[in-house]
């Protein structure tokens, strides 16, 4: 448990240097832009054609396997279930961000505005779980006897690689069942 805490406080710093490029302006924006902008098109063109019936929504929790892999911790090791539940903490964070990637696309005017609509919902993912960690501080505080900092570090990592995993996992008119825009029939 130690090394996985040490692991996730490792990552959090690394996030700490990515949340200064994503306040600053964002060169890293910039580039995932360029590298989208065509899928996007695609998916705004699939959008408006003839086969464009969104689908009903569904969700698998948080996606990558995380919510998988919570569930598959917590049969190994039923005191992370008795204590942090029988999923992932932040879930209602990821489910959210399901429905707003269900309907991505919808309503943007161009793939410029489909971009920046999928990056403020990866930003808002990000946030919620650092909010679910603030909301749950002071009991992994007095749990963990650690620091207000220390938590405070995790679930910045949690969040931040979060984000990251989506926002590269995410693009728009992939095979990936979690992409933006999934409820929308698959762009050509």
């Amino acid at each position: 448990m130690r090394n996985a805490l040490t692991a996730l406080l490792l990552l959090g710093t690394a996030e700490l240097a990515l949340a200064e490029d994503r306040q600053s302006g964002s060169f890293v924006d910039r580039i995932e832009l360029w590298l989208e902008l065509g899928r996007h098109e695609r998916l705004l063109e699939t959008l408006h054609g003839p086969d464009a019936v969104l689908a009903p929504f569904v969700s698998d929790g948080c996606s990558g396997g995380l919510s998988a892999g919570w569930e598959f911790a917590v049969s190994v090791l039923p005191e992370i279930g008795a204590h942090h539940g029988e999923h992932p903490p932040w879930e209602a964070c990821c489910v959210a961000h399901d429905r707003l990637y269900h309907r991505g696309g919808a309503g943007a005017a161009d793939a410029e505005a489909s971009f920046a609509d999928r990056l403020a919902a990866d930003e808002a993912m990000r946030l919620c779980v650092i909010a679910e960690g603030e909301r749950r501080k002071e009991g992994l505080m007095d749990d963990y006897g650690v620091r207000a900092a220390t938590v405070e570090l995790l679930y910045e990592g949690i969040a931040g690689a979060m984000y990251r995993a989506v926002r590269l996992g995410g693009v728009p008119c992939t095979r990936l069942p979690w992409r933006w825009g999934f409820g929308w029939p698959r762009c050509s």
